[in-house]
């Protein structure tokens, strides 16, 4: 079984003094972004509806002074409001929120068969964005915060039968510069859409597997690899913290180059 790459420092510690919640962040990009959080000296809340994965976290991280885990299902407005209630109790304020939680799986039903419910679920993401930014408002108006939501560049681009994903994810582009305007100059949010990241090492201890990509996997990609969560924890650092102080309502894509390279049928 492989091992998750372990907290990587950053020297700055652009996040000290900072408390951030990551949703979805037991495992994959969530995970990701929440050990960028630690590494940049920043605590933070990971809400997932794992809670083994949740637990895990918390044992291997070993920083029981600056990182907290909530079992919560972000598409519940009472789930989510006990997450933000736990995350004030525990840390006394949130400066960071990163709307991260949502389907993985991009392909569904094909649409003329898909039930209404399965549209609805898929849709996850965009309904717990919502939520959770509904409710840690309040809390990031107070010290300046940040919203920091994931979306794909599937909000750019499709495979078939994926309509429900890239809905999901292109709601989430659009929902982070509307927001963006609204909460302005308090808040600042963003959007990171990621592109081809593969998280089979960053998954809870039992479905770690080691990553099966060829080298024609990451030929396709300008960079010369396909991405790793630490790529997208690096930016969502950045994107939370005074770094970024005059960057907001933007959509940033973080893909390796691939969805700027031509490519053409063999």
């Amino acid at each position: 079984m492989p091992l998750t790459p372990p907290i990587t420092d950053w020297a700055a510690q652009p996040l000290r003094d900072r408390v951030v919640v990551v949703t979805g962040g037991a495992q994959g990009v969530g995970r990701g972004i929440a050990q960028a959080v630690l590494g940049a000296g920043g605590s933070v809340v990971i809400a997932d509806l794992d809670a083994d994965a949740g637990k895990a976290c918390l044992k291997e991280w070993a920083l029981p002074e600056r990182a907290a885990f909530q079992r919560a299902d972000v598409a519940s407005e009472r789930s989510v409001q006990a997450l933000v209630k736990a995350a004030l109790k525990r840390f006394g304020r949130i400066d960071g929120l990163v709307n991260n939680a949502g389907i993985a799986a991009a392909h569904g039903t094909p649409l003329a068969q898909m039930p209404l419910a399965e549209w609805q679920r898929r849709l996850s993401s965009l309904h717990g964005a919502f939520l959770c930014s509904k409710h840690a408002l309040l809390a990031l108006r107070e010290h300046g915060g940040s919203i920091l939501n994931i979306a794909s560049t599937r909000a750019a681009q499709s495979e078939a039968d994926s309509e429900a994903y890239a809905a999901a994810k292109g709601g989430l582009v659009a929902f982070t510069h509307a927001l963006a305007i609204s909460e302005g100059p308090a808040v600042r949010v963003n959007c990171i859409s990621p592109g081809w990241i593969t998280t089979d090492a960053w998954q809870a201890p039992a479905r770690r597997r080691t990553p099966k990509l060829s080298r024609r996997d990451h030929a396709q990609h300008p960079v010369g690899r396909v991405g790793q969560p630490e790529d997208i924890g690096a930016l969502a650092v950045f994107l939370l913290s005074d770094l970024s102080g005059f960057i907001t309502g933007q959509d940033h894509v973080v893909d390796g180059g691939m969805t700027r390279k031509m490519i053409y049928a063999e």
